[in-house]
Formats: C-alpha cells, structure tokens, sequence
C-alpha cells in the first residue's frame, strides 16, 4: 500500500489551496503518472494527496480577451492533441503531446503535471519554451507569474512553494501568432520511452530569410534549455544548406547534456546536432519556407 495518511478531493482551486494549507506535506494530483510512481519509490512529501483531477476550470484551453492563449494544466495530452485552439495556434504542442508515453498515459497524464516535476525530459517543456509560456500561479496569498524559463530550477526542482498551484500556461498572440514549427523525441523505443534527446523549433521566413528561430531541447542540459546564442547568430540569413550546417555547429556552445545509464554525453551531442538540422529544417518547411 501506498503510504498515504488522508486523500482529500478539492471541488474548486480555491479550495485545493486551503487543503495544502491545512494539510502540510501534502501535494496536489491530477493525472498521477507520476506521483504514484514516486510513491510507490517511497518519495516524501506525499503524506496527503489534494485530488484536483476533476475540476473543470483547469482543463479550459481558450483565447483571452488580449488575444492570449491559455492552456489549462489540467488538460490531459490526449485533450492537448485533438484542442482546435492547439492545432491552430501552437500545433508543435499537439506534436509533442502525441510522443508522452502511449494512450493509456496520454489520456490520464496533465500537461501541468508534466511541467511542474521538473524533469528536463518533460515532452512538452520545449514547446513551451518556444512560445515564451508563463505560469499562473495561485496560492493562499493571491496570484504571481512566472516565465517558464525561471521556473525550472534545477533537475526535478521548480518554484512552486508548497500551498501553490499552477493553474495555466498563458502565451501571449505575439509568441504564438505566425510562428510554426516542429518536434521530435529521439527515444531508444519509438513508443513507452523517456526522451533521449527533445528538440523542438519554430520560426518565421520571409522572402527566404529566417526572420526569427527558437530552437529548445529536452534532457540536452540539467532543464530543459533555449539556444540563444544559436537563435541570435542565424537570425536574416538566407536559407541554405550552409545555414543548417551552422545552426548544427552553433548549438554545441548552448547545451551541456550529461552521461547517463540512457546514453553517453557525447552520443546525445551527435544526437543533439542531427535534430539541429532536422527539426529546424522541417520547421522552415511548416513555415513556408525552402532550403535553398
């Protein structure tokens, strides 16, 4: 049995943070792929469980007044795929959510759930990244925002304090709108496997100029990363077979994979240039752009 001391079932967000207030030690679940995997390790800090699975408010994905885009961390990967506002406005996301595990997990699995453990393997971190996503964030004390970027910490470490909760991912229209892209999962198993290396890119092309590129990676360093020396360098270049070489080279200076029981450092570096080309390539094609 899992060592559990009370599970309590929140009928609103309001009260889930009430409950972690009360109940310290406690941690909030939604989908659980991962906490009961944790708890069955013997992990701490799940002595109660606030059950936030069934509530409504975050499993909305919509367009803000402002022109925003909200994603509720409550929408399982399955939801993700088939949402019209996803496939419209940031497809990589739908992309990257078909990869996370098989339909069993897709279907249970939350998108917060995947961000807030922290893991740099996390499918659907990068395109997150790309689009500049912030968490909202409530707790007792009222809301706070966050970047997604500065709330990886370090691996498996976030900054969410105990009585919060993230209840959105908002992308504001100017890093969604006119930016296309791509992801792919290189996993030693096409199928039921953590990601070796995650990449994903978007862009925007004019006249066959790369006007703009983020490129991200997943398990590439200690959080998921954006190459920015590599964005900022290859920024109005024309689009050729030379530009794919240098976006290879270049992203060398932006990560710092690590060897592990999975793969070496220096096969995920291989591993880490070839999606360079590949990804950022098929991300120029979904863009309207060609190699020249």
């Amino acid at each position: 049995m899992f060592p559990i001391k009370n599970y309590l079932k929140a009928s609103s967000v309001k009260e889930a943070v009430d409950m972690l207030v009360a109940n310290p030690n406690s941690c909030p679940i939604a989908g659980g792929t991962d906490i009961l995997i944790r708890l069955h390790e013997g992990k701490s800090g799940y002595e109660s469980l606030i059950d936030i699975h069934d509530l409504e408010e975050l499993k909305q994905c919509r367009i803000n007044e402002n022109g925003s885009l909200s994603i509720g961390t409550g929408m399982t990967f399955s939801a993700l795929m088939t949402s019209e506002e996803i496939q419209a406005h940031i497809p990589i996301l739908a992309i990257a959510a078909g990869t996370v595990g098989g339909p069993q997990v897709r279907n249970t699995a939350t998108i917060g759930g995947n961000i807030c453990n922290g893991v740099t393997s996390a499918d659907s971190a990068t395109s997150l990244f790309c689009h500049n996503a912030t968490l909202n964030i409530i707790s007792k004390n009222g809301n706070r925002t966050l970047p997604i970027e500065e709330f990886y910490l370090g691996p498996g470490k976030v900054d969410l304090k105990s009585d919060e909760i993230v209840t959105s991912f908002e992308i504001s229209q100017d890093n969604y709108q006119g930016y296309l892209g791509h992801y792919h999962k290189y996993a030693m198993r096409n199928a039921m496997d953590i990601a070796t290396i995650g990449c994903a890119a978007v862009c925007k092309i004019e006249d066959d100029h790369l006007m703009d590129l983020r490129l991200a990676y997943g398990v590439a360093a200690p959080v998921p990363i954006r190459c920015k020396q590599t964005e900022s360098r290859v920024i109005g270049e024309k689009l050729t077979p030379k530009l794919m070489d240098d976006i290879a080279k270049s992203v060398l200076d932006d990560v710092n994979p690590r060897t592990s029981w999975r793969a070496s450092k220096e096969f995920r570096l291989q591993i880490i240039q070839e999606l360079a080309r590949r990804v950022v390539k098929q991300a120029i094609e979904k863009a309207g752009g060609k190699i020249q």
